[in-house]
């Protein structure tokens, strides 16, 4: 799969983004450098100013790549999501069985994240901490239903698409699909920030993993007699 992966260029909705970052070397020191400034900040303490200051270049220059945070935001969101798709694709296409194809699906969607090497300019481990703490405020914004409109979110709802499918290839007849794959996701990410910062809210640990929980809760409920 990495031989694969190294050929694949991540795809970002281009409406994001004012120049593509990916090309040029600016653009992966933007990429890069933001994401290990929103880490160690926090989103709503980060400023492009901030970021000028620690990639060395003026404020201006970022600007001719992303039109504001938030896009910027979008942009690191989009390409996390895109990136696990193509893990989902690759991970799940050569299986036959619909409840293993299923488990290793969610497995893909809820684990723990590892650094890949194809992508130097992108921490993966820390990218994955942020969409944990940050990603909600990519889409709980007033524009949300624009931005929905104009394709930002195109790459997280055909992951959503994708569990959808698998859910409804165990059971074609199971009518609430679409709500149990979008709880996978985006309940994955809740149990991991639970599991970081809230301890007392979750029995998710090292040994019970979110993976773990929705794989069990999923097969559950697919597959229970009603």
């Amino acid at each position: 799969m990495k031989s694969l992966l190294s050929n694949i260029k991540i795809v970002v909705p281009d409406k994001i983004f004012i120049k593509d970052p990916e090309t040029s070397d600016l653009g992966k020191r933007i990429i890069e450098h933001s994401i290990e400034l929103i880490d160690e900040i926090g989103f709503d303490n980060f400023t492009f100013k901030k970021l000028g200051i620690k990639i060395k270049s003026n404020e201006s220059s970022i600007y001719r790549y992303f039109e504001s945070k938030h896009k910027l935001l979008l942009y690191l969101s989009s390409w996390y999501w895109a990136w696990i798709e193509y893990q989902l694709v690759f991970e799940t296409h050569n299986i036959s069985d619909t409840v293993n194809r299923l488990e290793k699906a969610i497995e893909v969607v809820t684990r723990p994240v590892v650094e890949d090497s194809n992508y130097t300019h992108v921490n993966e481990i820390v990218l994955h901490r942020i969409i944990v703490n940050e990603n909600s405020k990519s889409f709980l914004t007033k524009e949300v239903d624009l931005e929905n409109k104009d394709g930002y979110f195109i790459v997280y709802k055909r992951i959503i698409g994708r569990l959808n499918d698998m859910i409804l290839a165990v059971n074609t007849d199971y009518a609430y699909s679409l709500s149990l794959a979008s709880t996978i996701t985006e309940g994955s990410l809740h149990q991991h920030f639970l599991n970081d910062h809230f301890k007392s809210l979750t029995n998710c640990n090292d040994q019970k993993t979110p993976t773990s929980f929705f794989k069990r809760l999923a097969i559950d409920a697919i597959t229970k007699k009603l």
